[in-house]
């Protein structure tokens, strides 16, 4: 039994996903970024995090990619060409998706209000802009960036992919917006949207 520590309306929602797609029990102990408790574990105090055993693990890219090896599911085993490429589309979802609707956010709710700057969310958006236009080439026809096997970086990208529509950031019609309905329509994605819904 994990232990996943977050809140469903962050990062978090990652981990729960992953534990979905696997199949693997866990509770959710729901606490917001920089709660004491958080602290405790992560010096950041951001979240997630995951608790296995005594072992307290974070960053929710590095959770998923633990639990995709722990349990030999969703990933490529390492060292082989596939996990390279595998590795290779996770640190572009990380980069090229996540850091622009990253530093749009910040700029627009979580620095204090002296330190937003609010050309640089134009500037992410022309990023972010870029990058789909990158992943639709190199996703192709396939089903999932590592062709008819969805993995890790699928999770990561899917997960972008939506914070950007809550962002009113538009796909536009093509291969990327079809890969993202095809990650939601997996029913362990449907089962952390409801978790998600409940809290």
């Amino acid at each position: 039994m994990y232990t996943v520590i977050g809140t469903p309306q962050t990062r978090t929602l990652r981990v729960i996903w992953m534990l979905e797609e696997l199949g693997e029990a866990y509770t959710l102990d729901k606490r917001p970024p920089r709660d004491p408790a958080v602290r405790a574990l992560n010096p950041s105090g951001k979240v997630p995090v995951l608790l296995d055993g005594d072992a307290a693990i974070f960053d929710s890219v590095a959770i998923c990619q633990y639990l995709a090896d722990k349990h030999g599911q969703l990933t490529f085993k390492a060292p082989s060409i596939e996990r390279a490429h595998q590795d290779s589309f996770t640190q572009f979802a990380v980069d090229e998706f996540e850091g622009p609707l990253w530093v749009a956010a910040k700029h627009t709710f979580v620095l204090p209000e002296e330190y937003r700057v609010a050309d640089v969310k134009r500037a992410c958006r022309y990023d972010f802009d870029r990058a789909v236009a990158v992943l639709s080439e190199r996703l192709g026809h396939n089903d999932y960036v590592m062709g008819a096997t969805f993995t890790v970086p699928d999770l990561i990208l899917g997960h972008c992919l939506g914070w950007a529509l809550v962002s009113k950031w538009s796909i536009p019609d093509g291969n990327v917006r079809d890969y993202l309905e095809r990650i939601r329509s997996r029913p362990a994605y449907q089962r952390a949207m409801a978790v998600r819904a409940q809290s």
